[in-house]
């Protein structure tokens, strides 16, 4: 893929927030009946593959393509409210920051207009053989920011 636009090594973004919507269901909840915590970070994952393939991307073809693997090098998740059995959630994802090597994301997940969990995701760009950073190529970069 040739793109002639050239994007610095670390640049922020104004795109537009992209939005997946998700059910919860009883194998996301606890005992009590609320979305056990760590499945924010599921939801959060799903939004992420989703958002990619909007912009064109399959995270497989990557891998299998290009040879690279997008991987959560660091999380930081606040919860403010429980989603419950059968909640309809709206999970976001919007681009912070796009460089060489990493993604940051701001995510949330809603339950109609309240906000239950706000995360920063950073995602860590890898060689998907050796498991090493590498640099993002440029048009995916390109593609993220645009």
């Amino acid at each position: 893929m040739t793109n002639t636009k050239s994007v610095p090594k670390s640049q922020k973004t104004k795109q537009s927030v992209f939005q997946k919507h998700v059910r919860v269901y009883y194998e996301d909840t606890d005992a009590g009946g609320i979305v056990y915590h760590s499945n924010y970070l599921n939801f959060m994952e799903r939004c992420r593959c989703d958002w990619l393939l909007h912009l064109g991307f399959n995270v497989a073809e990557l891998e299998k393509k290009h040879n690279i693997v997008f991987v959560v090098r660091e999380a930081s998740l606040v919860f403010h409210e429980p989603a419950t059995l059968f909640d309809e959630l709206t999970v976001t994802a919007e681009v912070l920051q796009v460089g060489k090597v990493k993604l940051v994301l701001k995510q949330a997940v809603y339950n109609k207009q309240r906000e239950l969990c706000s995360a920063q995701i950073k995602l860590a760009v890898l060689d998907a053989t050796s498991f090493k950073l590498v640099a993002m190529p440029e048009w995916l970069r390109i593609a993220m920011v645009e």
